[in-house]
């Protein structure tokens, strides 16, 4: 759990995407979440983290359906959101987002 603090620690804004494999939608956002990387580059982190191999972390954060993607910046939640959006709708809660 304190690897992920350093991770929504950093400089640049941090969206983690709360997933399972299981999950069909789930499936549907990580080809829009690349797009998004691709995009925007260095100017955010995108992280996955599997609600079955990290309940604690779920929990922590009452993820009750996935996909939910959270937005962090300088280790602060600012964003939360579930189910799938698109690509322009996440860039831009990402860049407007404070």
């Amino acid at each position: 759990m304190s690897k992920f603090s350093e991770i929504i620690n950093q400089d640049q804004p941090v969206l983690v995407d709360f997933f399972a494999d299981w999950c069909g939608p789930c499936k549907m956002l990580s080809p829009i979440l690349k797009q998004v990387k691709e995009a925007m580059g260095e100017d955010v982190s995108i992280i996955k983290i599997d609600v079955d191999k990290n309940q604690a972390l779920a929990s922590k954060y009452q993820v009750r359906g996935v996909p939910t993607m959270l937005l962090f910046k300088n280790g602060k939640q600012v964003w939360r959101q579930s189910g799938v959006l698109q690509k322009d709708e996440i860039i831009n809660v990402i860049t407007t987002t404070n």
